[in-house]
């Protein structure tokens, strides 16, 4: 449940897009069309899904404070969280720069048509934030972190194949003059980020509720017979 609950909520509720607002750059510029788009989103699966397991082993075996302590005590003192940001974006761009190797070799056309967007994805926040939250929110092992990659890809990937499918449909529409363009474009992106807002109840729900406990149930017994007692004593004052 840990697993399932984490992958739908990076996906729906906790989306790079559309609650964070990360990645928009290539979120605006190549999704002119759906085929682009399925191209780059399925890029930025693959590398989230990679780096964001890889950062969390950097993370938990490098850069905490603490975590150099498997090499010996005399380590365990050391702190390089602040190489953080650099170990993280050094990851990402090996991993990006082997995606563009690929794109290049098996599919031309698709490396033509993304263009510099490809190698700009070394510094998409939406991938350097996939690794940050996965370090502020302390994803504990590394299968859930590349849960957690995954599902933001994915949920990155929805993001602009849903809004280059509609961008295509409204290319025939009668867009207001002022609205074309990145007008329109911003004003739909906006209602579908209210849109996925709604999916914030969906794992909030079902909570059980706890049972009381023997020491609980203790404390509630003295609490009322002190009440009672200064019940009785108010009573003798009274009278």
């Amino acid at each position: 449940m840990e697993h399932l609950e984490l992958f739908f909520k990076s996906i729906f509720i906790d989306n790079m897009v559309f609650a964070v607002f990360l990645g928009m750059c290539s979120y605006l510029a190549v999704s002119k069309k759906v085929a682009t788009a399925v191209g780059l989103g399925a890029a930025v699966i693959f590398v989230l899904a990679i780096t964001v397991p890889l950062n969390w082993l950097l993370d938990q075996y490098l850069l905490q404070p603490g975590a150099l302590s498997w090499l010996g005590e005399e380590y365990a003192d050391y702190d390089l969280s602040f190489l953080s940001f650099i170990m993280f974006i050094a990851t990402i761009a090996t991993m990006v720069q082997l995606v563009e190797i690929v794109v290049e070799k098996f599919s031309p056309s698709l490396y033509n048509s993304l263009g510099i967007f490809l190698p700009l994805i070394a510094v998409n926040c939406a991938i350097l934030g996939g690794s940050l939250f996965m370090q502020s929110r302390e994803i504990e092992t590394l299968g859930l972190a590349f849960n957690y990659g995954v599902g933001s890809g994915i949920g990155w990937f929805l993001a602009i194949l849903a809004i280059a499918a509609i961008r295509e449909k409204i290319r025939y529409s009668n867009v207001p003059a002022p609205l074309r363009g990145l007008g329109i474009t911003f004003i739909i992106t906006g209602l579908m980020g209210i849109g996925f807002l709604s999916f914030g109840g969906m794992l909030t729900g079902g909570d059980e509720k706890k049972k009381p406990t023997k020491e609980t149930a203790v404390e509630v017994e003295n609490i009322k017979t002190e009440t009672a007692k200064e019940l009785a004593d108010n009573t003798k004052i009274i009278e």
